[in-house]
């Protein structure tokens, strides 16, 4: 059965607080505030406040603190250790996405789940590599799930981006990156040259920097923006704002500026053309479509469950390949579509379907197709 949503009646089924598991009496990722929850990663749509106890990844720990504040009361578990509920087995393994990311496994009564969040395969020196876990059910995202979503070469990328500022720097324009705040912002710092200028981050990005630090990430020298400052870095500066500051009058005060927008939608020009966004460069920190793919492969797992992205397509592909594939309904938005005004989500997927051209900036997608 593809399309629709799942209530799922065995180890984990969904509830109006979220994804419960009711022998160990906890929740994965829950929507609203609850006793003990089991926490993913630290983006705001998985990590929410309020609830009495929360259960994250060790490496986490300071990024989930900084988002929850500290009156929140935060258990840790370190990778790969194991801890039961009630007879229930959980343990936390790198996903990849961010800092502290995790996959949930949770194994009951020879019945093993795996819940991953958010996820990514590519290397990221900003947190631990996405590990395989061998289950029986897994919980995928889909936010990039069609086959049109291929990514470049992140190092290939980071040369971009670094040819780009150079290039500015040596016109005397601030280069200016648009990034999540949280996990995006420290990657694109760890892929600097700081030879070619100093680096500044927006406020929202300087705390959790500073959460990234305290938790042992290498980052280069990054520094607050001063107050009333313009051409900062005597013109050869960089700064990373989160997307929000594009449209505020707080990126008028470095002069003249070159703007770029960090995501995965970037491989969709026409996504940068209607918001105006005169430079795009295609790095995300979810998983694209051939590694969702083998990430389901690799699982091992005759069952898979689709959330947040673009679950029906997934789950029917994965049920033509032989996979009992459905669609659990979440709350979860995964990376969002920067251009939220216009249906391009649906262009792409019917294109996609059909094979149809389709307008990229990413030469290897084009040809995959």
């Amino acid at each position: 059965m593809t399309g629709g949503s799942l209530t799922v009646p065995d180890l984990l089924e969904i509830t109006p607080n979220g994804l419960f598991c009711a022998v160990g009496n906890f929740y994965i990722d829950p929507w609203r505030p609850v006793s003990h929850a089991v926490i993913t990663h630290a983006h705001a749509d998985h990590a929410r406040p309020g609830s009495d106890c929360y259960l994250c990844a060790a490496p986490g720990k300071h990024v989930l603190r900084t988002r929850m504040g500290n009156q929140a009361l935060i258990d840790t578990l370190k990778y790969n250790e194991h801890l039961s509920i009630n007879g229930v087995d959980i343990s936390l393994h790198p996903a990849g996405h961010l800092l502290g990311s995790s996959q949930v496994r949770v194994s009951y009564q020879g019945t093993t789940w795996v819940v991953t969040g958010d996820y990514k395969l590519q290397n990221d020196s900003t947190c631990d590599c996405f590990e395989s876990v061998p289950c029986d059910v897994f919980v995928t995202e889909s936010t990039f799930g069609l086959p049109v979503y291929r990514w470049p070469d992140p190092e290939t990328v980071a040369q971009e981006i670094n040819a780009w500022w150079r290039a500015n720097a040596d016109s005397g324009r601030t280069s200016v990156l648009l990034a999540y705040a949280l996990g995006k912002a420290q990657r694109l710092a760890s892929l600097l040259d700081p030879s070619i200028g100093p680096i500044y981050g927006h406020g929202a990005v300087m705390k959790l920097v500073e959460a990234y630090r305290a938790s042992g990430v290498r980052l280069p020298p990054i520094n607050r923006i001063p107050p009333r400052s313009r051409k900062i870095g005597g013109g050869r500066g960089i700064v990373i704002a989160p997307p929000s500051a594009a449209a505020t009058t707080w990126i008028n005060r470095f002069g003249e500026t070159s703007i770029a927008m960090v995501s995965g939608w970037m491989l969709l020009r026409g996504v940068r053309r209607r918001r105006g966004i005169p430079k795009g460069f295609i790095l995300s920190d979810h998983v694209d479509y051939p590694d969702l793919m083998q990430a389901v492969q690799s699982s091992g797992a005759q069952r898979v469950l689709v959330t947040h992205g673009f679950t029906d397509i997934v789950a029917r592909l994965l049920t033509e390949q032989g996979l009992e594939a459905e669609v659990l309904a979440t709350r979860f938005v995964g990376e969002t579509n920067p251009d939220d005004s216009d249906t391009d989500e649906d262009a792409s997927e019917l294109q996609a379907i059909t094979r149809e051209p389709i307008e990229t900036d990413n030469k290897d997608a084009e040809a995959a197709k």
